[in-house]
């Protein structure tokens, strides 16, 4: 098991056409976005304006989780799909997609054998959360959207605030977490058929 925290002031933001877009993680660390040469990505952005077509991503499967505001996802020939806060959106990197509204959204982006999935506590000061990962190769980020929380793992404590992501590698056991602040938490658990090389 491998425990790692990245502080919220290490995130580079860049900006694009309707708004701003913070990565938080990708893998290989050597992997570059533009060259959609990555297994995963995490990263979070803002939609500034009423309007926006997403960038084609051939080959990158996404799940796009909103946080704060409502939009309009519309994959033509597909479907329309209206998000409002925690609501979550599943589609292709080369289809058609348009939107209208505005939100902060969280994104995770896989290809090939890789897979993931997200969840979304909106958790109170105190609440006692029990969190089991079921494959011992999966990797699990914890991103404190607000507020801040203590996460138990083999007895040893770790303080995550707003901003910070908590990444966990190749855990089995029960995580128990506790929110110092009321909190809003996004879990990705990202699972491939052969096991990541070490981090």
């Amino acid at each position: 098991m491998k425990i790692e925290i990245i502080k919220s002031h290490t995130f580079k933001k860049n900006t694009w056409s309707g708004g701003t877009t913070t990565q938080f993680f990708i893998y290989p660390h050597s992997a570059e976005y533009s060259k959609l040469n990555f297994d995963f990505r995490l990263s979070m952005a803002t939609v500034a304006i009423k309007e926006s077509v997403f960038t084609s991503l051939p080959g990158v499967s996404r799940k796009l989780l909103v946080l704060e505001g409502e939009i309009t996802l519309d994959h033509e020939n597909r479907h329309q799909k209206k998000l409002g806060r925690f609501d979550m959106d599943e589609f292709e990197g080369d289809w058609k997609t348009s939107s209208v509204g505005k939100c902060t959204d969280f994104n995770l982006m896989t290809k090939e054998e890789t897979t993931g999935k997200l969840i979304v506590f909106d958790s109170k000061q105190n609440e006692n959360i029990q969190y089991s990962m079921k494959n011992k190769e999966d990797w699990l980020f914890i991103y404190n959207y607000s507020g801040s929380i203590s996460v138990e793992v083999n007895k040893k404590t770790h303080v995550i605030d707003a901003g910070d992501l908590l990444i966990i590698r190749e855990r089995t056991n029960t995580l128990h977490i506790k929110p110092v602040k009321d909190s809003i938490l996004v879990f990705a658990e990202i699972t491939k058929k052969q096991p990541y090389e070490s981090i």
